[in-house]
């Protein structure tokens, strides 16, 4: 399996931790091959949800050993029952009856989320076959925000072809969000970035460069940069180093150069690498010409603010990008 030197890296991070992840995908093999790979480089502890059997026989196939791995059918569980009236609990006064309980505690990734919220696993893989939207609703019904009055959006890691690290946010949750919410994305990324190991240098993006444009898009990421620098200066940021500023072009934001002329002064101009889009258009185009014609890796969506780490993948992704997602959502399950 060829993996990537920053996947690895992170590999070697995450091997220090001894987190436990499920995957709820069990019946994909995609899925199997990635849990024999990270259960060998101990990366995490493993659990798989599916079919006992049939995980048990692709794995004699390959003459792969279980060390590491658990297998749990969600219809054989002795914590079915326990995990049902979690789940009753949490969710009746949202109208969920015993009965509907008792069906969505099958559901994989269901039973994957009330895992996580029971303390028997620390985050969780899914979406090489299910949508986005499957694998966040339980997520978000269940182990919720980390901040009451802060959403989840979602963060893609980039690596250029030259082999630096940038980190893009929002481009898959949150599509047209407020001052308010685009500062809190902000937050939530400089958060993550941090249990990455990195420093963030925060540029919130705009088509304007100190005001070099006009417009209501252009005020709402100046109210956002506001926002976000008076939430910097409480004291849970004090002993972090985190940089931050706007309203940036990209160009401002990553080229010295021309950081130097639109913004001289700037500590984040011209050396940005965490970039907050002001919509969900310009992130999700954004992210997609980076990774089609610019050739850089990309990894996520990933999604952060929440109160423990379930992360989504693509339908076409390969095993080795499942390695990847289990390292990154061990680092994420950090407190």
């Amino acid at each position: 399996m060829k993996i990537s030197p920053y996947i690895q890296s992170l590999i070697a991070k995450a091997q220090k931790l001894g987190k436990t992840i499920v995957l709820p995908e069990g019946e994909d093999e995609r899925v199997l091959i990635a849990a024999h790979e990270a259960a060998i480089q101990n990366i995490a502890k493993i659990i798989i949800l599916g079919n006992e059997d049939e995980i048990k026989q692709y794995f004699a196939s390959k003459s792969w050993d279980l060390n590491g791995i658990e297998i749990i059918n969600p219809a054989h569980s002795p914590k079915l029952a326990e995990y049902t009236n979690l789940l009753y609990n949490l969710r009746k006064e949202k109208g969920l009856t015993e009965e509907d309980a008792a069906k969505l505690a099958l559901n994989p990734n269901y039973f994957g989320t009330l895992m996580i919220k029971s303390g028997d696993a620390d985050g969780m893989v899914s979406g090489a076959n299910h949508s986005t939207a499957d694998t966040v609703r339980p997520a978000l019904q269940i182990i919720k925000s980390a901040h009451k009055d802060r959403g989840v959006s979602a963060l893609f890691i980039m690596r250029s072809q030259e082999g630096k690290l940038y980190y893009l946010s929002d481009c898959a949750i949150n599509i047209n969000p407020n001052a308010k919410e685009l500062a809190d994305i902000a937050l939530s990324s400089a958060e993550s970035v941090i249990r990455f190991g990195d420093e963030p240098r925060i540029a919130m993006l705009s088509y304007s460069t100190y005001g070099s444009g006009k417009g209501e898009a252009v005020d709402k990421v100046k109210e956002a940069t506001s926002i976000a620098k008076a939430a910097l200066s409480a004291p849970e940021y004090a002993d972090k180093a985190i940089s931050l500023d706007g309203e940036l072009q990209a160009d401002a934001a990553l080229d010295s150069v021309v950081a130097a002329k639109k913004a001289p002064d700037s500590k984040v101009a011209g050396n940005a690498n965490v970039l907050i889009f002001p919509n969900i258009e310009a992130g999700n185009i954004g992210y997609k010409l980076l990774q089609r014609l610019g050739g850089a890796e990309m990894y996520g969506p990933l999604l952060q603010g929440l109160n423990a780490p379930v992360n989504d993948l693509s339908r076409g992704c390969f095993a080795e990008d499942i390695v990847g997602v289990i390292a990154i959502t061990a680092l994420q399950s950090q407190k």
